[in-house]
């Protein structure tokens, strides 16, 4: 990718501008990323949840 130009034409030596675009400009990715964190957010509640349960019955055991 070495001797690309930007859209102003700027050298650019890592393309970075041209990758930047591809990223941005496809249509794909923006629907990945909504329906990304429905799944971690879940998972998280989750663990929250069975981590308090879990501190709960420690310290009903140790305090019965």
């Amino acid at each position: 990718m070495a001797n690309t130009q930007g859209p102003e034409g700027n050298y650019d030596p890592a393309g970075s501008t041209q990758m930047f675009r591809a990223f941005v400009d496809d249509p794909q990715s923006g629907r990945q990323q909504q329906a990304a964190p429905a799944g971690p957010r879940i998972g998280v509640i989750v663990g929250v949840i069975v981590a308090v349960a879990v501190v709960a019955v420690v310290a009903w055991l140790a305090f019965s």
